[in-house]
């Protein structure tokens, strides 16, 4: 298939503006992912980031700003709650849904009242919003339901010939998307889990509720991105093993996915994200760890879950999507 659009890569913010003002498509780097960046209050910008990735639109997209003082452009009203979570975690990791102005497009919100809103920490992204001086809404820069881009390449591979350009800042730092948390209702519920441990968003809210996954809603407009059943999802079938399991390889083309000092063998190729365990290294490389697994051609992948606690909560989430939420055994699928 052919494309009419010859991406480039690029590396001056100002101008990555001028396309974005322009109405153009223009994929950034954040410290999470790389985002696909519209003008978000331009409704025919937004649907180009809809049709560039093949994205439903029941699925919202978050808006980034370049500091506080854009609020009032996107929302409507800001809770005592989203106050104390933004001093804390902005710029930073973290997206907190609210309720939404009327001039965000329905088409950015999936018809919702909510809005997802959030500060970026990467000098690249907020030097871009500067100087854009508008909202950008952004979501991953990655064909919809795929592996999220965590560099430039990644974003071309998927993207290249459907946007106009990638500003490149170099690897991202954090490697998972934002925690949502929505405080549209009365208590504050995380929606996705992600960069920012739940543990740390309970030291300011105190105790959340964790949205759980509903099978019935699934072509419902969602409340958040990355919600879905199946997503962040390779090619490549993908298996998860609990942690303290010794991983097989049965067939010859099998790939693990691991962390730890342990390097079993057998195996056709091996991603270690961390040696020493450390749970915050392991998310900075899942993503093109997974990347590098879905393009060597296995016949599956073996994905070891993470310990249960901060930064692994949201691993294991990721792996739970990548995998669809298979729920029969390895051994039942001949593996």
């Amino acid at each position: 298939m052919t494309h009419p659009l010859h991406t480039r890569i690029i590396h001056d913010p100002d101008e990555a503006a001028r396309l974005l003002t322009a109405g153009k498509l223009v994929a950034f780097p954040t410290e999470t992912v790389y985002g696909l960046g519209a003008v978000a209050l331009n409704a025919d910008a937004v649907a180009a980031v809809f049709a560039a990735k093949q994205r439903p639109q029941f699925d919202p997209l978050i808006v980034h700003l370049s500091d506080t003082s854009r609020l009032p452009e996107v929302v409507d009203s800001v809770p005592e709650t989203a106050r104390r979570l933004a001093d804390a975690f902005w710029p930073g990791p973290l997206t907190i849904v609210l309720p939404r102005s009327p001039r965000v497009p329905e088409l950015v919100t999936a018809g919702r009242s909510t809005v997802g809103i959030r500060i970026p920490d990467h000098p690249a992204a907020l030097a871009l919003l500067r100087a854009v001086d508008r909202p950008l809404a952004a979501p991953s820069a990655n064909p919809f339901g795929g592996v999220s881009p965590t560099t430039a390449w990644h974003v071309l591979h998927g993207l290249n010939g459907r946007i106009h350009a990638v500003l490149d800042g170099g690897p991202c730092r954090v490697g998972l998307e934002s925690t949502v948390v929505s405080v549209a209702e009365s208590e504050p519920v995380i929606l996705r889990m992600g960069g920012i441990p739940v543990e740390e968003i309970e030291q300011v809210t105190g105790k959340v509720r964790i949205a759980r996954r509903n099978p019935d809603l699934e072509d419902g407009a969602q409340p958040a991105p990355g919600m879905l059943s199946r997503h962040y999802a390779p090619r490549t079938p993908l298996f998860v093993i609990e942690p303290d399991a010794s991983p097989v390889a049965t067939q010859p083309r099998t790939g693990l996915l691991t962390w730890g000092s342990s390097q079993p063998a057998g195996f056709a190729a091996v991603e270690c994200l961390s040696v020493t365990g450390d749970l915050r290294e392991c998310a900075a490389n899942f993503f093109a760890a997974l990347r590098s697994l879905d393009s060597r051609n296995l016949d599956a992948i073996i994905a070891r879950r993470f310990p249960e606690i901060n930064l692994g909560r949201a691993l294991n989430d990721r792996l739970s999507r990548a995998a669809g939420w298979r729920l029969e055994t390895m051994e039942s699928r001949g593996l």
